[in-house]
């Protein structure tokens, strides 16, 4: 209906509030409800001359205006003309008796043609049919009867210039894009259809064509209908917003937990509004659930966690999470967020509400990669193809509101939608797909049944929309490959894996400033003081280390490097130890290496290092290192922890200069050349325990 309304046609809906009784195209051929429909509509046409357009509804989309469509149907000089289809159906055994044309489709097709009020009168004259036969088959028989085709003037739209049928023809069509328009254009036939039929089993490409015809999105205009219909929230009291149930699921061992959670809590929506489903399958990730729930579980309204020990599979889970928003009678969204999502913008919820679609996801991907959480098209079997335009939404060269057949990880449902259209409770499970793809293909195909009569029942379709938004950045989502939990905070390992949500968890917030505002100080002669870590980071690196534990007692004698030797031993764990020597490198790589580059110009470096550990100073063990060179092209001193609060004393004194840097600020590195020039001594920590990251790059 929004297309016609574009082209302002008058459209008169035959049937309204009537029980359709014709099938679908999933049952027995049918239809047949609709020629009697438009025979009782003909009867109270009085003008014979008057030029009248039979449509199916539903899947129908026009794409140009009543006087490009009466200027066609003039030039093919038949007084009806009807749509034309590769395929014949319902009868393959009628193929003999169907006239042949030198090019084009040669079948007749039941879902749209136009023709003179006398003539179309005539077409249904003969009708007395029952509303479950086929409407194609009548029409079919009427069309291959030479004696009726001349009688009634009829020939067949066999090149696609008044109506395209999508069925068998789904490769001849393209978006035609023109200035501030779209259309659909023939490439067999070089023609521009009127009118796009999504016959069959084309609806997904049929919705995939209207995400643009005839002015929904336009090159000129961008999308022109995505503030349309909207719920707006600016102004509702927050006790007036709507409820909204979030599921959260962690099926597998996941990254940076910790931070999904601390995202959660910044949602910017009122947590008396909200209440909190989460499934969680994996033990490793109970502290996290429980922390999380112990500080901050008492702000939303309720909350219901499902652990472990359920033994749920991701169907089952998933079911449950559906249904506890569908029981309430309260909660009007259900909010499904994977664990894995990285929820970056905290208006998030706010905007899929306002955007007010039954089934909404925001676009999330992963950094430099084509993967998002969801799919423009599908193959043949129901599995993942690309369609034209999906590299486009993924890199925001296209920015809209998209109807798609899939999505994932991510989405908003309404509750309207969840009580009704999806009741059915399983919507997650079966036997061939797995949960996320079994849950589109229901919502795509969901029907119901209706009984039309004692012993009749139809199965008519009930598909729900599903669309992805991309109108705003909404975050990203995890890589969980290669994720280990061996270790006390796993998190540090995921530099390679991760890099982006590792840099934001580990790496200092004003590391940028370095660069742009030579944010980096000089304490003492080619000595270079900057900030590179996280308190977080530090944190982790401190405890990573004294959960492994096993730290060296400080002689000369160390069977870790080679030789044996250690000249100015230190009590310390090497990188290596804990496994963590090629992150630490690509640590070094990534954000010391330009650092280097920087302050020491025309040096470059790969940041190779012998040694690379983290030291701990303690009065009672060892309180300071005497004076001596680093065997080091360059080293990196990192604070791990903060004088005063951590330890008293402490610092470092370059002799040479007689410079010494006594407060270590935490997080912050400091940069010196090894060999030759900086002669250095640790001061003595004189309380509490200090601990620094120490690494000898060469080269």
């Amino acid at each position: 209906m929004s297309s016609a309304k574009v082209f302002n046609y008058n459209i008169k809906v035959l049937g309204r509030g009537e029980k359709w009784r014709g099938g679908t195209y999933m049952s027995p051929p049918a239809g047949g409800q609709k020629v009697r429909l438009l025979k009782s509509a003909l009867e109270k046409v009085e003008k014979e001359d008057q030029v009248i357009l039979f449509i199916d509804s539903y899947d129908v989309i026009f794409s140009s205006g009543p006087k490009e469509l009466l200027k066609k149907f003039q030039q093919a000089k038949h007084r009806v003309v009807f749509s034309a289809e590769t395929l014949i159906w319902p009868d393959r055994h009628l193929e003999d008796k169907y006239p042949y044309f030198t090019e084009g489709k040669r079948f007749l097709g039941s879902g749209g043609f136009i023709g003179y009020a006398s003539n179309l009168k005539k077409l249904v004259a003969d009708w007395s049919g029952k509303d479950a036969d086929s409407d194609q088959l009548f029409y079919t028989k009427v069309y291959i009867n030479p004696e009726k085709r001349i009688q009634i003037n009829i020939t067949l739209d066999n090149k696609c210039r008044i109506f395209q049928n999508l069925n068998g023809a789904i490769d001849e069509v393209v978006l035609k894009f023109e200035d501030g328009r779209v259309r659909a254009r023939n490439v067999a036939f070089d023609t521009l259809p009127v009118i796009v039929h999504g016959n069959g089993p084309t609806k997904l490409h049929l919705n995939y064509l209207g995400n643009y015809i005839p002015r929904v999105w336009t090159f000129e205009t961008g999308c022109t209908v995505c503030d349309e219909d909207q719920r707006p929230l600016t102004g509702v009291k927050e006790a007036d917003y709507p409820l909204v149930l979030i599921g959260i699921f962690i099926q597998q061992p996941t990254p940076f937990v910790t931070v999904f959670f601390e995202r959660l809590l910044n949602l910017k929506y009122p947590k008396d509004r909200l209440k909190l489903f989460i499934y969680n399958h994996e033990p490793h990730h109970e502290k996290h659930v429980k922390s999380f729930l112990e500080v901050h579980g008492s702000e939303y309204r309720a909350v219901k966690v499902v652990g472990p020990e359920e033994e749920l599979d991701t169907a089952q889970s998933r079911n449950l999470g559906a249904d506890v928003c569908r029981q309430d009678v309260d909660c009007e969204y259900y909010f499904s967020v994977d664990v894995e999502v990285v929820l970056k913008n905290p208006n998030t919820l706010t905007i899929l509400i306002e955007q007010n679609k039954p089934i909404i996801a925001p676009l999330i991907g992963r950094p430099g990669k084509l993967w998002s959480n969801f799919w423009g098209a599908l193959s043949a079997d129901g599995y993942y193809a690309r369609s034209e335009d999906y590299v486009d939404i993924v890199q925001g060269r296209r920015v809209g509101v998209w109807n798609v057949p899939y999505i994932t990880s991510l989405y908003l449902i309404k509750g309207s939608v969840l009580k009704t259209e999806l009741s059915e409770k399983d919507l997650f499970n079966s036997a061939n797909l797995d949960a996320d793809m079994a849950f589109c293909h229901t919502v795509r195909n969901q029907v119901y049944l209706r009984k039309c009569c004692d012993s009749i029942f139809l199965i008519l379709p009930q598909g729900v929309f599903m669309y992805i938004t991309n109108r705003h950045q909404f975050g990203r989502i995890l890589s969980t490959e290669n994720y280990q939990t061996s270790h006390l905070h796993n998190d540090l390992w995921q530099i390679f894996e991760n890099p982006m949500d590792w840099e934001e968890r580990y790496i200092h917030e004003n590391y940028s400033r370095i660069m742009k505002d030579n944010l980096i100080e000089t304490p003492c002669p080619d000595v270079y003081w900057f900030p590179i870590m996280t308190d977080v980071g530090c944190n982790h690196l401190v405890e990573e280390m004294e959960n492994f534990g096993q730290w060296s007692g400080g002689s000369n004698s160390d069977t870790r490097i080679q030789g044996g030797y250690e000249n100015v031993p230190t009590i310390d764990i090497h990188m290596n130890q804990i496994n963590y020597e090629k992150e630490w490198h690509q640590f070094l790589l990534e954000y010391i290496a330009p650092i280097t580059e920087k302050m020491y110009p025309g040096y470059y470096t790969k940041a190779q290092f012998d040694l690379a550990f983290v030291v701990r100073y303690k009065p009672d063990e060892q309180p300071f290192l005497r004076p001596h060179h680093d065997a080091s092209t360059f080293t990196i001193n990192i604070a791990l922890n903060q004088v005063g609060p951590d330890y008293q004393g402490g610092g470092c004194r370059f002799l040479r200069y007689d410079c010494s840097i006594q407060a270590p600020r935490k997080g912050w590195a400091l940069m010196h050349p090894g060999r030759l020039t900086h002669y250095h001594e640790g001061l003595p920590t004189t309380g509490g325990t200090r601990y620094i990251a120490v690494s000898f790059v060469d080269p």
